[in-house]
């Protein structure tokens, strides 16, 4: 369950469509659909190679970086944008339906990545210094996607203040390393009245499905919902009587309480069979982060948080922002 944009490259443009990703920076394409050279594609001769997942379980892709026009309409083209072009068969483990890797982290993540250059310019970077948008934000919007509504939007310059119910409520990026490096804020998370985690770093990460926890807070939220690990999908799964139960998340982040209704914790069971589970299974979207909390980076608000809550993205002032939406609520999962 990834959000994916129609993205041009090269003049006339070549379509392809790209798994929106805030935790990472580097753009590029090449796993289905073959990069095609127009007159605006430059060979930097560069090579590079990215790395996704974490630290126990790791896809890569590998290949040459060139510098083209990227057209995401007719108001909103970049020039000589630094894209990745796979090579060898390497795809990071994307799924078919993706041909590459929108990269909409700050640029920082890019340091190191592509041969004989410190640091490649984002396609947020490059907008903001061709001066296509006047600030540096991004605003994103998802809906659930169970609601059979695949609607999503990415706002460059800004955000879309008809997609939200409220206004949109700010914290620093966080200066814990190693979240600091990414859209990284302090929250804390309760589970009704419990608090579950106390205030720590982490990040906000569209390109992850879920919303891992440190490992300590993943076992108070398992025994308080009652949640057995699934075998097969490796997700938490409980009962009808146990999901009747279940008391909403909440996220406090910079003082606001961003609350994750009973059925935004689970799994939309339309969509079951995407993650090899039963027709009939309620599966939980918390997940096992893999370590306990103090390392830096002890949770990842995922794609099923961003479902939930519009996102601002801002460079310009080194913040992120959420606001609830008409899909906060939603019981459609």
């Amino acid at each position: 369950m990834f959000y994916g944009a129609e993205v041009g490259v090269g003049n006339p443009p070549t379509y392809y469509t790209l798994l929106v990703d805030t935790g990472s920076s580097n753009t590029w394409v090449g796993a289905t659909k073959s990069y095609e050279k127009t007159n605006t594609s430059q060979d930097t001769g560069n090579q590079f190679r990215l790395a996704y997942g974490s630290s126990t379980e790791t896809e890569t892709v590998s290949g040459e970086e060139y510098l083209d026009t990227v057209t995401f309409n007719s108001d909103l083209i970049i020039g000589k944008q630094s894209i990745g072009v796979a090579e060898g068969g390497t795809n990071a483990g994307l799924a078919g339906s993706f041909d590459g890797i929108l990269g909409l982290g700050p640029v920082g993540l890019t340091k190191g990545l592509v041969r004989n250059v410190n640091e490649v310019p984002t396609v947020m970077d490059n907008l903001y210094t061709q001066k296509t948008i006047n600030s540096e934000v991004l605003g994103m919007f998802f809906s659930p996607a169970s609601t059979g509504d695949t609607t999503g939007e990415l706002t460059f310059g800004g955000y879309d203040a008809s997609k939200i119910t409220g206004g949109v409520s700010y914290v620093p990026v966080t200066t814990t390393s190693p979240a600091s490096n990414y859209w990284g804020m302090d929250q804390s998370i309760s589970y009704g009245d419990t608090l579950i985690l106390s205030e720590t770093a982490g990040i906000v990460d569209s390109g992850n499905p879920f919303i891992p926890i440190a490992s300590d807070a993943f076992s108070k939220y398992q025994s308080a919902t009652g949640a057995t690990v699934d075998e097969t999908t490796g997700l938490l799964t409980i009962t009808s009587d146990q999901y009747a139960k279940l008391t909403s998340l909440n996220f406090n982040i910079g003082g606001v309480s961003f609350e994750l209704t009973p059925n935004a914790q689970i799994w939309p069971r339309s969509l079951n069979s995407a993650i090899g589970g039963t027709t009939d299974g309620i599966y939980l979207v918390i997940t096992d982060i893999g370590s306990n909390s103090g390392s830096g980076l002890d949770f990842i608000n995922g794609y099923s948080f961003l479902e939930r809550f519009y996102a601002v993205f801002d460079t310009t002032n080194s913040r992120v922002g959420f606001a609830t939406t008409a899909n906060t609520n939603a019981t459609s999962n």
